[in-house]
């Protein structure tokens, strides 16, 4: 694992940070492809809960310009390096059958901006920035950009956002449906810490189905996503967190649910 990324694991909340404070966290092919790895191994693991953040003053800025040489770069096959670095982990984010929180207290510029929409809630500071900036540097974008933004916001305020590339503060974020919540510096970290806590102790097969069943539900029409919630509620009707649940509910007690 990469210095770039630090992963911590506690009480199933994973905390993945990017770790390079004085580029503004901005990522490299080795600290993306570390980001990869942390992202998928979270499957494997007791993670219930990740929360994607960095380190220092900004969530991450987006691509280390400083280790790219324009000219080189044009030489590259660029396609094959977007397939297999970038876009493995933005899969995984949305393939993961666990919640993901953006925790997003500074600039989320770039690709760091489109880490931050893959996430499943977006928690902002008041001090954080939001921005598909490509256009700067004569790019469009990637990382899952022109998916996520126009479902949140619609086209026309999607392509306004690419294709001048200005960056638009957290409050306006949460005007137009990018962000779930906007908090003060000061209450960001107990706010993102009791949302994780809260969604770590809820039926982890019933929040894995919730987000299998959005996904599936932005590709298909009404008939597909009653075909899916008809075959997915069965599975968590036959689980022990359903029989805890109701059980609970019966007596008036709150569940305690174990995530089988």
């Amino acid at each position: 694992m990469s210095e770039k990324i630090l992963v911590t694991l506690h009480n199933g909340i994973k905390r993945i940070s990017f770790n390079n404070p004085s580029r503004r966290n901005a990522v490299d092919s080795e600290t993306i492809r570390a980001f990869d790895e942390a992202i998928e191994q979270s499957a494997r693991d007791e993670t219930r809960v990740v929360i994607v953040t960095g380190v220092g003053d900004s969530f991450c800025a987006g691509a280390e310009l400083q280790s790219i040489n324009p000219s080189e770069m044009a030489k590259r096959d660029v396609t094959t390096m977007i397939r297999d670095d970038v876009n493995p982990g933005i899969r995984a984010m949305r393939e993961l059958p666990k919640p993901i929180i953006a925790r997003v207290h500074g600039h989320a510029g770039g690709l760091g901006c489109n880490y931050a929409l893959a996430a499943d809630i977006i928690i902002a500071s008041e001090k954080a920035f939001f921005g598909e900036l490509f256009v700067r540097i004569g790019l469009m974008p990637d990382g899952g950009g022109t998916y996520f933004l126009p479902r949140l916001i619609g086209y026309h305020r999607a392509f306004e956002m690419m294709a001048l590339g200005d960056p638009i503060p957290a409050r306006q974020a949460f005007e137009i449906g990018i962000v779930n919540r906007v908090v003060s510096a000061e209450e960001l970290d107990s706010v993102v810490d009791a949302l994780a806590a809260r969604l770590a102790e809820g039926p982890a097969l019933a929040i894995a189905k919730v987000k299998a069943g959005l996904n599936f539900s932005l590709q298909t029409d009404l008939a597909g996503a009653l075909e899916f919630e008809a075959v997915n509620q069965d599975d968590c009707f036959r689980s022990e967190d359903f029989k805890e649940g109701v059980t609970a509910f019966l007596q008036k007690r709150k569940a305690v649910f174990t995530g089988r």
